[in-house]
């Protein structure tokens, strides 16, 4: 697997002429035409592409694709919204999906939208969510608009993408001035995401491009250009699709004829589900054994935006930062400081193993996700005294997990029923049902199990690998000391600024336990953790003279998988599975073409572990693009490292029982 290093990340730099207008610094070209940015979009990509026409033959629920080059300070995208919701069905949906190599930072992006009042509902929707841009995929979601940002080298991140685009929007900076972006491989990329009836336009009619997109399949014409550009391309790709990928990661062809779905368990990963599904215009149920949702490890007061990274692009260390950046957007709905704080987390060194591992995350990521701070900063930051300095993320904070899951479930197409446990699950007429001993609680064409480790309790699951660890975190009533904590502190453990005038600190770690009550040992564990990361704060907060009965405790089991990576995505048959590829345990190299025994309609999104409050909501948006076919938010090889069939392909080819 690919990593993708970020230690070159720049944002955009920026001149600014004597109208307003924004000029590269690093291409020295302008983002559009100085006589009219809106009409040289209409006039380069949106006509030429035919948009309106095509949004308007939308049927009810289709998706339309744009792919884009080049996203620069949004006004395409922009442009393509605002006629979209002109003109298309009020059902139909539109993903736009863009590469940037040097995003612009907030402020310019705001400086730059405020030229167009016409865009300025779109343009506010957008600012309102443009935050945490790192690099790697960025999803965003606008009601039934959804954007994918690419963040970064537009080869690199076309190679990772899934999606079959409709049309393209060539917009990068001049062939002359930025070549990287016009190279024969990248419109190779462009050829494989594309269909026969995809369309492309671009400003250039540079003949190196014209005749490197001919050679990749599009037919290419020369059209009449915008203001001093005497012509621009646009075309269409003639050429034959390729397949994406092997077989036991393609996409199911399972289709159900109604778009209702049945997610079983009212935690993170399945209020996040529904929420997807509802926001592409599934109808829900949502299955609850509690009395009432978030009631297992969901249920804390507090959870930490906590990005535990590797300096090496690993699968989970990239989807740490896709997920932050798209859990740091959802928060922006929810009350501040009652419900969640952007305070910052502070990371300690705590140890001399602890700072060198930092000392290679600094050099591996940008300064806009972390930065390395000394102990002075570091006091100055949290607002107590502390004996080490550490790492520094500024976008992070904490939330109050029940509140962003009653968030994701605030949609009318999702039903929520109560104090129901689904003991059995059954495939009966192209439905999933599920059953209470002899009682039908409810059934769909599809159904998702995301109840944690109760994932497994079905036969149809019985065979993932879950793990189930304790954890207990303590409740400390914050004193008029105390309140002087400003971030989050991270060691060993976690303590947080306080919510509702209690500080929460924790979590510890427990294989072997499974009594649910809060244990003492486990209390005198986390207010030593809590010496450990500030002998300061502990001391504010008088823990030496806490009565251990009197403290307040909440116990809950993380689920994990071997590999610490989350499970989300299509289930297979296990033993269907090891018969259609059983040549794989003779040589890994073969890629037989027989198509991957799934069961129909039925899903798992689980194993998020100590992470759920990063992964699970951007895991929703994972598994609703398996299910409706539409771009994944995440590289291809990060969707497979967390895809279910990749622990019956290590079976295969362990030759293990």
């Amino acid at each position: 697997m690919s990593s993708q290093p970020t230690t070159g990340f720049q944002h955009a730099e920026l001149d600014w002429d004597e109208n307003g207008q924004p000029r590269s610094r690093q291409y020295g070209d302008v983002y559009f035409s100085r006589a009219s940015g809106m009409e040289e979009t209409a006039h380069v990509f949106i006509r030429p592409n035919a948009l309106a026409e095509r949004f308007a033959a939308l049927d009810d629920a289709e998706r339309f694709v744009i792919g884009e080059t080049g996203f620069g300070t949004g006004l395409n995208f922009l442009c393509a919204w605002a006629l979209f919701e002109r003109t298309a069905p009020s059902t139909a949906q539109l993903h736009f999906v863009s590469v940037e190599k040097h995003p612009l930072t907030h402020d310019d992006m705001q400086r730059a939208l405020s030229l167009w009042p016409e865009l300025k509902t779109q343009a506010r929707l957008l600012l309102g969510q443009y935050v945490a841009i790192n690099p790697g995929f960025q999803q965003f979601r606008f009601g039934r608009v959804v954007l994918t940002l690419l963040v970064g080298d537009a080869l690199d991140c076309l190679s990772g993408l899934d999606a079959q685009i409709d049309a393209w929007f060539l917009d990068g900076f001049a062939p002359a001035k930025n070549p990287e972006m016009w190279q024969p491989e990248l419109f190779a990329q462009l050829a494989r995401l594309s269909a026969p009836s995809t369309t492309l336009a671009t400003f250039t009619s540079s003949g190196a491009v014209r005749r490197g997109l001919q050679d990749s399949g599009f037919k290419v014409e020369r059209i009449p250009g915008f203001g001093k550009k005497w012509e621009s391309l646009h075309g269409r790709f003639l050429g034959t699709p390729q397949p994406a990928g092997t077989p036991w990661y393609a996409r199911p062809a399972f289709k159900p004829a109604q778009r209702k779905a049945l997610v079983i368990g009212a935690g993170l990963a399945g209020c996040a589900t529904a929420a997807s599904l509802a926001a592409r215009g599934w109808q829900v149920t949502l299955l609850e054994r509690h009395g009432d949702i978030a009631q297992e490890a969901s249920g804390n007061p507090q959870g930490v935006l906590y990005l535990k990274l590797s300096a090496h692009g690993t699968a989970l260390s990239q989807l740490v930062v896709s997920g932050f950046g798209y859990t740091r957007r959802l928060l922006g709905s929810l009350q501040k400081e009652r419900d969640w704080d952007d305070c910052g987390v502070l990371q300690l060194g705590f140890d001399d193993k602890e700072r060198a591992r930092q000392a290679t995350l600094r050099e591996a990521f940008a300064p806009s996700l972390l930065r390395g701070v000394e102990r002075t900063e570091a006091e100055q930051l949290a607002g107590v005294a502390l004996d080490n300095g550490g790492l520094f993320y500024p976008d992070a904070g904490w939330a109050h997990p029940p509140a962003l899951c009653q968030s994701l479930l605030d949609h009318p197409a999702i039903e929520l029923i109560r104090h129901r446990q689904a003991v059995d699950l059954r495939r009966v007429e192209g439905y999933w049902q599920a059953w209470d001993n002899d009682e039908l609680l409810a059934e769909a064409p599809v159904a998702i199990l995301a109840g944690a480790a109760d994932a497994a309790r079905f036969s149809q699951s019985a065979w993932l690998p879950l793990k189930r660890i304790r954890g207990q975190i303590t409740g400390l009533p914050a004193t008029e000391q105390s309140a002087a904590l400003r971030t989050v502190l991270c060691a060993q453990g976690y303590v947080a600024p306080p919510r509702d005038g209690q500080h929460t600190l924790g979590a510890s770690f427990n294989f072997a336990e499974v009594d649910p009550a809060p244990s003492e040992a486990e209390h005198r564990a986390n207010l030593d953790m809590l010496k450990d990361i500030s002998a300061d704060l502990h001391q504010r907060l008088a823990a030496d003279t806490r009565a251990i009965e009197d403290l307040h405790g909440r116990v809950a089991y993380r689920c994990t998988s071997p590999d610490y990576l989350p499970i989300i995505g299509p289930l297979a048959d296990p033993e269907r599975f090891a018969e259609a590829y059983a040549v794989l345990g003779k040589d890994a190299r073969q890629v037989p073409d027989t198509a991957c025994p799934w069961l129909d309609g039925l899903y798992v999104n689980t194993a998020h572990g100590s992470r759920g409050l990063i992964t699970t909501p951007l895991s929703g948006e994972l598994l609703a693009a398996w299910l409706d076919g539409e771009p994944l938010p995440l590289p291809r090889a990060i969707a497979e490292a967390c895809h279910p069939n990749r622990f019956l392909l290590r079976k295969l080819i362990r030759r293990t029982d």
